[in-house]
């Protein structure tokens, strides 16, 4: 398996069709990166790289220390001795964490073998865990045990030293490795666990140069209080947009967003542009011209039916995060 070959379900790329051109008044809103550092403390996410000990829950409380503020929350809870990638979200973006659900985990894992087995039979055996497997959630785990079907869209053998292997797992949100290890084990009729996990992808959230410790965040923001020096919590701290990166996008005119912000639903009037991927009862990210979040809704028709369409209700309005009165109504925007 080559690296190409190792996708999400956040990997797939948006397939954009232009419904309608119009422009976007400067006057009304502004593009994401453009926020203000307390616009990103209440709209923002961060990428943050767990270190073993802490719980995900002791992480979220020492960072509303740190900001000073009451709303945080995590995209995924992490064991305490697991490492690796924890999107925190910040002020009214808690709600958004709900948009990476569906968007896939990664994870890099060192499984030990009770006993030696062939390299080939490990690499076969990984290759039959995948696709639509049943687990039932470990004695020590927050949900009731009951089976349920997860989803593994790829295990990658990396290395092997003695009977330690070292792999990688791209599956579904809710999947326990250590019950993967356990099962892989049984199945190779030598038994396993898991001896060491790192979490390396939440969706669009990657080890890459956005990922940052709790000690970054503490410094940038002290040089933020102190110095009055912006820059460094600029990068640590992103647009909550970033987590609904992977979820097809409904943009809609100027006209429509405030509409949208009082709870209306989307008709085919108030759309630019849309994602050729979206089917009927999908959930979509509503989004204005200038890329910014409104809310979540779901899908009344297919892409091609909303493209087509001159009237009706396209999208029923599920969840709406941005504030009423950053567009005006549209009689105002119009006169």
């Amino acid at each position: 398996m080559v690296e190409t070959d190792l996708k999400l379900p956040s990997d797939e790329p948006e397939q954009l069709l232009v419904k309608s051109e119009d422009t976007t008044d400067p006057k009304y809103g502004k593009n994401p990166e453009e926020r203000t550092i307390n616009e990103l403390i209440e709209y923002g996410v961060i990428n943050l790289d767990k270190v073993s000990g802490p719980t995900s829950h002791e992480v979220v409380s020492w960072i509303k220390t740190i900001l000073g503020i009451e709303n945080v929350g995590h995209g995924g809870t992490l064991d305490p001795k697991v490492t690796g990638i924890l999107p925190v979200a910040l002020g009214r973006a808690t709600r958004v964490l709900s948009a990476l659900l569906n968007a896939g985990k990664e994870y890099v894992c060192v499984m030990h073998l009770h006993n030696p087995e062939p390299q080939k039979k490990i690499e076969k055996m990984l290759h039959v865990f995948e696709g639509k497997i049943y687990q039932r959630p470990p004695l020590k785990s927050s949900v009731s045990r009951r089976l349920r079907i997860r989803e593994i869209y790829y295990n990658q053998f990396l290395e092997m030293r003695e009977n330690n292997v070292l792999f990688r797992v791209g599956c579904e949100a809710g999947t326990y490795i250590r019950k993967l290890c356990y099962d892989i084990g049984e199945a190779l009729c030598s038994g396993a666990h898991m001896l060491e996990l790192r979490r390396t992808r939440v969706g669009p959230f990657r080890e890459d140069k956005s990922l940052v410790t709790l000690q970054n965040l503490k410094d940038a923001f002290t040089i933020y209080q102190k110095e009055n020096d912006e820059s460094y919590l600029r990068y640590i701290i992103h647009p909550m947009e970033k987590m609904v990166k992977h979820i097809p996008k409904v943009h809609v005119r100027d006209t429509a967003v405030d509409a949208l912000c009082h709870g209306a639903d989307l008709a085919a009037a108030g759309i630019c542009s849309i994602d050729a991927r979206i089917q009927t009862g999908m959930k979509v990210a509503l989004m204005t011209l200038k890329n910014e979040l409104i809310g979540f809704g779901i899908a009344e028709k297919d892409a091609m039916a909303i493209y087509k369409a001159k009237n009706g209700i396209m999208v029923k309005i599920n969840k709406v995060f941005m504030k009423r009165g950053i567009y005006p109504h549209w009689k105002e925007i119009t006169e």
